[in-house]
């Protein structure tokens, strides 16, 4: 036979308040709603007439009998449940049946612990006998606001109770997710300090700079990915890629492949080769056939004055050097994308760097944001591989280098875009002074044969 629900009643209360938490949607500023869960109908609706006789703005009351009827009672709407721990628990949760096993059937926590469970974000009063004043210890310990001693209740005094257990719990819950956004963000920097590459470049006179800022609102890492190592014969190879998508699933496959370059990079592996084992990897890792990637790789020869440049379906890269302005790295002939063709093939072209140059490498999302106001042709569109040319020009003019001129690049796309960029963006910049190798090899102490006899 299902159990009647007891009609709510309005009364007026002493005090004035301000709406529920913000999950709620409060009838006026300073009405409350306040679900009564008491087993002894008397003492229940004793509670409203408490409530009238101290006067002021409204509390609705909703009376229940057992926690059933309070389930079906909580609605968003209630702020504030008072409850008597002299009720019952559920009898078939965990914690019930661990009372059970420990001599405690019929726990004064029984209740509570259903009831928080059961209506997590609401305040919760506890109401015991004067005469079991560790219990209502334990209840707030347990997780209620608050506690009332049944012979000591007035109207006044459950007014005032309720307000106040009210604006604990929203103070509380305001507490817990500033901690717990705290928390994220030290974690997020530590996973980020954990997913971004460090480069190897023990021994190389080139100079290092990156940046990276993911397109997805508070994401950490998107799909593109990047990373720089010198092998033992001096030569540096860097690369730059691109997993189309914007998920954690692309993220994941960014870093599993640019770990798998480094570890093919470091086994002697180039070119071609290398390429082709880096799409198997990326076929076997994909979550379906229709994720594929982009990728630049660049070997640098020991002397710095020549590269190896592989293009996989990715822009080429930019060159400026002594002396002259920034242009696109020529290159006749790239292949596709890495997961759109089962038997492609990855040529290699050999470029002439010079003595001292910068080469900057990146993403499309550098190039791809949508331009908000002029380009400086007053054309709208998109800022392209032309008007990137143009802008790294500018800045290059205006005497930035390494990390400022990649975040002045950053941005002024970002002011073009009008916002946040909707693509990822990665950049990483390597440079080279001409004179570096001659100061190294002047610096370089003469093989011991050579010495003079101490």
């Amino acid at each position: 036979m299902p159990v009647p629900i007891p009609r709510q009643r309005v009364v007026p209360a002493v005090e004035s308040g301000q709406a529920g938490p913000q999950h709620t949607a409060p009838q006026q500023p300073t009405d409350l709603t306040l679900l009564v869960i008491e087993n002894d109908p008397a003492d229940a609706f004793a509670v409203p007439d408490l409530l009238e006789s101290a006067g002021g703005p409204r509390v609705r009351v909703r009376t229940a009998r057992n926690l059933t009827e309070a389930g079906r009672l909580l609605t968003d709407d209630v702020h504030c449940i008072l409850l008597d721990l002299a009720l019952p628990g559920c009898g078939s949760c965990a914690e019930c049946r661990a009372d059970e096993a420990n001599g405690d059937a019929g726990s004064p926590l029984g209740a509570l612990r259903d009831v928080l469970r059961m209506a997590p974000h609401h305040a919760v009063l506890a109401l015991t006998p004067p005469d079991r004043a560790e219990h209502a210890a334990e209840a707030v310990r347990a997780g209620a606001q608050d506690f009332l001693f049944r012979d000591e209740l007035d109207g006044r005094l459950l007014s005032r109770a309720i307000r106040y257990a009210v604006e604990r719990k929203r103070a509380d819950t305001a507490s817990y997710k500033l901690a717990e956004s705290r928390l994220h963000a030290q974690e997020n920097a530590r996973l980020e300090r954990g997913l971004l590459p460090t480069p190897l470049l023990e021994g190389s006179d080139l100079k290092f700079a990156s940046r990276y800022r993911p397109g997805r609102s508070r994401a950490l890492l998107g799909g593109d990915f990047y990373d720089t190592v010198r092998t033992p014969d001096g030569t540096v190879h860097a690369m730059i890629g691109d997993v189309c998508g914007h998920g954690p699933d692309e993220a994941a496959l960014g870093v599993e492949l640019r770990i798998a370059w480094r570890a093919l990079t470091f086994a002697g592996l180039c070119g071609d080769e290398l390429l082709s084992t880096l799409q198997r990897v990326l076929e076997h890792e994909r979550e379906s056939e229709e994720i594929f990637a982009t990728l630049c790789t660049v070997d640098i020869a020991p002397d710095g004055r020549r590269a190896g440049l592989c293009l996989a379906g990715h822009p080429a890269p930019l060159i400026a050097r002594h002396g002259q302005l920034a242009q696109l790295m020529p290159f006749d002939d790239g292949g596709p994308a890495l997961g759109l063709l089962p038997r492609a093939r990855w040529p290699r072209q050999q470029v002439e760097l010079g003595g001292a140059w910068s080469l900057l490498m990146y993403t499309d999302g550098l190039i791809e944001g949508r331009l908000a106001g002029a380009d400086g042709t007053g054309r709208p569109g998109r800022l392209g591989q032309d008007g990137m040319v143009a802008m790294i020009n500018r800045q290059l003019s205006e005497g930035l280098r390494g990390e400022e001129l990649l975040e002045a690049a950053v941005t002024r796309v970002r002011e073009l875009n009008g916002g946040e960029l909707t693509d990822d963006v990665a950049l990483l910049l390597l440079d080279r002074d001409g004179n570096s190798g001659k100061n190294k090899e002047r610096g370089r102490p003469r093989p011991a044969a050579h010495r003079p006899q101490q």
